[in-house]
Order: structure tokens, then C-alpha cells, then sequence
């Protein structure tokens, strides 16, 4: 289990991000037209995950803008915000906001991706939610990152996310 906090309270989760240099397990996640994504539907091409708790909150949010205009000047690069927000929600956010550069997912009906990841908060107020985390997953499948951010109130490293596509 990772060490996180919320506030500098402790958090516990599922377990703890696949490491650097393994494969990438396989997922099913929802997308906002409701239909079922796995990682064989981007094959071929390198994957930013941006895993949150909820688009609905600041720091959550500004994660998805902050990879949506980072993400216009990657090649051959999907990234994918995920979260267990209904995807209705995640789409109403990245339609009000403008956001066309990145891809919403959801976790919300069966939790296994967060499972798989081991990254589901599993004690405090955000239980059953998905801690913040970032995996770069290269062409072949292959983990060249990961971030788990130990303070859930604080951002991400984008620049480390990005610079492990360079």
C-alpha cells in the first residue's frame, strides 16, 4: 500500500503502482458515449494516464487542462483522465471547458481498474476513489513512469510525466 495523505492524514490504498519497466495491466473503462475501452484499443501509441478522484474538484480539474494543452504538442501520444466520475460528468467538463486533447474514462462501474492499479483509497473520506497517479505506458506496453502523488491536494509532476516521452 502507498503512502498517502489527504491533508497530512494518512490514506490507505488497494496496493501499490505497477512498477516502472513492467507491463502495463490490461483495463475496461467507460467512455463518455458509454461504450467499453481497454489498453489493446491504443495500441500502437504512447499513453499518458491522468488517474484523479474527482473532475470535480480544483486540483483534479486543473490536472486535465494542464494535459489537455500539453497534449497537442505530443506525437503519437493519447492521454487518458480517469477517474470514477460518471462519464456524463466527465464529458459536461471537458464540453464546458473546451477540452479536445484528452480522452475521459471511467472507473465507476466495476472499480477493477483502480484495483488492478492498486490505487483505490481504501480508508478516510475519499474511499472507494481513485488516488492521483500518473503512468506513462509506452508503445509496447511498457511502464517508462509512474507518480503516485503522496498529498492528494497536490498536483501532479508534469514536466517528469512528460519528459519520460522524450
Amino acid at each position: 500500500m502507498a503512502n498517502i495523505t489527504l491533508g497530512g492524514n494518512p490514506i490507505e490504498t488497494s496496493g501499490n503502482l505497477p512498477s516502472v519497466g513492467s507491463k502495463a495491466p490490461d483495463f475496461k473503462l467507460t467512455a463518455t458515449d458509454l461504450s467499453t475501452k481497454s489498453l489493446t484499443d491504443y495500441n500502437g501509441s504512447r499513453l499518458i494516464l491522468n488517474i484523479f478522484p474527482s473532475v470535480d474538484t480544483g486540483t483534479c480539474a486543473q490536472s486535465v487542462r494542464t494535459f489537455n494543452e500539453k497534449a497537442s504538442q505530443l506525437e503519437n501520444t493519447k492521454v487518458l483522465c480517469i477517474s470514477k466520475d460518471l462519464p456524463f460528468a466527465l464529458a459536461r467538463f471537458c464540453g464546458a471547458e473546451g477540452l479536445d486533447n484528452v480522452e475521459t474514462l471511467s472507473d465507476f462501474k466495476t472499480g477493477d481498474f483502480g484495483n488492478d492499479y492498486g490505487i483505490t483509497f481504501k480508508t478516510g473520506p475519499l474511499e472507494t476513489l481513485l488516488s492521483r497517479c500518473i503512468v506513462v505506458i509506452e508503445k509496447d506496453g511498457t511502464i517508462s513512469h509512474s507518480e503516485q502523488v503522496a498529498e492528494i491536494k497536490d498536483e501532479p509532476n508534469y514536466t517528469a510525466a512528460l519528459d519520460a516521452l522524450k
